[in-house]
């Protein structure tokens, strides 16, 4: 019995032992943990990217401002915005700069890692692979994924058929979601708009006769709305070969919206939007451009880019009546004042509407049928936005190059109460602008299509160049520093409620 107790003893020891051996091995050969990122690409960014004297915490100032040291840091931005956009390697910078494989996408220089070795073609691929999964940490956790109600803002490129969408809390992009429906072919999306209620967004183009429905909680495509009786080129009926759609109006329950097609023979659709199907159309509209609602409404006002006058017109297009914006003078379609975005004043009486010929904004009162105010703006006024937060209307003058010396554009700013007009330069070709009241900024776009314009930071997947966003202080009425490069020709911009 003796010998059989020992016979146990010495047993149980050595599986104790065995136990504490297998642990202690396990343990040696855990993985390092190289900076929360995934372990084969921890070992490329922090082994020839994050290092002294480069993307690290102590060098990454003199870096571009860009720190890798993490992959928490990589996604706090660099100077010239967001290098690794989750999804989208396309649209991802970093990929251009340690790319030196024509097969593997766009190349700028200078080379990255700088003065050393250039990555593998299987460290860029790994790379690059990674960024279209979402470039996700070592627990699978993607950026910016995990808050369905997130607050963000929404920028149709028109240059390249994609929608940049911006995180209102870092105000850097976070997304680059394809729109359109003719690979190969440019769509040229035009404007976008968010449902009051926050749930999508909703976009239409220049080349293409369609809108697009998409959900804001992760940005998927839900379906597309036809804006004509049939596809273009398909019927011989000409109200069927509509494009040129350039402006949209929501109603306030989200359930219908009222597009523009601008053209010398310019249409007008009505369409619903949780059916996703035609609703209206109407034809011979001169040049229309911007469209508003009225308070109640039945009604909607088109301004006419080239003349002195918008249509007034009810929301079934059974019947309008032009409405000239010059005391004693006809409705014309000689240009003069040229009307280009129009927007509907918090009374629901007044409509603001910018003159890009006579560089003017007209309040016009829909009750006496007359306008009331002319204010003065810089050359080229082109979209209004209302801010409550500041009761106060900001244009876009997208080519004044004489009230500030050296500037391309400046942002006009008028009181709701009183009027009253002050000037900022800001950008370079400035057009698209959208409020974000929580953070008391005004987004601008610029489209800086012109060679004298600022240097881009990066080419481009599309031809042309990068335009940017620069963000305004509402507070005070200036600009910030810094500013983020988008695509090609950003225009408009939309903030989600």
């Amino acid at each position: 019995m003796a010998w059989q107790t020992g016979q146990r003893i010495v047993s149980a020891f050595r599986l104790l032992l065995c136990t504490a051996l297998l642990t202690g091995c396990t343990k040696d050969r855990a993985k390092v943990n190289r900076g929360n990122y995934p372990d084969e690409i921890g070992k490329i960014i922090t082994l020839s990217c994050a290092q002294s004297g480069c993307h690290n915490n102590e060098s990454y100032k003199a870096a571009g401002n860009y720190n890798l040291q993490t992959w928490s840091d990589m996604f706090k931005g660099a100077g010239s915005g967001n290098p690794v956009i989750p999804y989208n390697s396309k649209f991802s910078s970093l990929c251009y700069y340690i790319n030196t494989y024509p097969e593997l996408g766009l190349q700028n220089v200078p080379t990255m890692p700088l003065n050393k070795p250039a990555l593998t073609y299987t460290e860029v691929k790994k790379i690059k692979d990674w960024i279209d999964a979402g470039a996700p940490d070592i627990n699978g956790q993607v950026m910016w994924a995990d808050n369905p109600q997130l607050k963000k803002l929404y920028a149709v490129n028109q240059g390249c058929d994609v929608v940049t969408v911006f995180d209102s809390k870092t105000r850097l992009p976070i997304r680059y979601i394809d729109v359109g429906t003719k690979p190969g072919s440019p769509d040229t999306p035009h404007q976008i708009r968010v449902s009051p209620d926050g749930a999508y967004w909703y976009v239409v183009f220049i080349n293409n006769n369609v809108m697009q429905k998409f959900r804001c909680s992760d940005d998927s495509y839900v379906g597309t709305i036809p804006l004509t009786p049939v596809a273009a080129g398909t019927s011989t009926n000409p109200l069927a070969d509509a494009a040129d759609w350039n402006t949209f109006v929501i109603t306030r329950d989200g359930k219908r919206a009222y597009a523009v097609s601008w053209s010398t023979s310019g249409k007008v659709a009505a369409v619903d939007l949780e059916k996703r199907t035609l609703l209206h159309y109407a034809p011979a509209f001169y040049e229309p451009h911007g469209i508003a609602l009225n308070a109640a409404e039945d009604k909607v006002y088109i301004t006419a880019q080239v003349g002195n006058y918008i249509t007034e017109c009810d929301t079934g297009f059974q019947n309008r009546n032009e409405l000239s914006l010059q005391e004693g003078l006809a409705p014309s379609q000689f240009p003069s004042l040229n009307a280009h975005d129009i927007l509907l004043a918090p009374n629901g009486v007044d409509l603001l509407i910018t003159c890009q010929l006579s560089n003017e904004v007209r309040v016009y009162n829909t009750q006496t049928k007359k306008v009331t105010n002319i204010i003065n703006t810089g050359v080229y006024p082109q979209e209004i936005v209302y801010s409550r937060g500041t009761a106060s209307y900001y244009i876009s003058c997208t080519y004044d190059s004489t009230m500030f010396r050296g500037s391309t554009g400046v942002i006009t700013r008028i009181s709701a109460n009183g009027y009253q007009a002050s000037h900022i330069a800001c950008g370079f070709q400035p057009h698209g602008m959208a409020v974000d009241e929580a953070n008391a900024l005004l987004y601008v776009l610029s489209r800086n299509g012109s060679s004298n314009g600022p240097q881009p930071h990066h080419t481009s997947v599309c031809s042309g160049r990068n335009g940017f966003a620069s963000f305004v202080d509402l507070s005070n009425f200036t600009v910030l520093p810094g500013r983020v490069e988008l695509s090609v020709d950003p225009y408009f911009i939309f903030a989600r409620p």
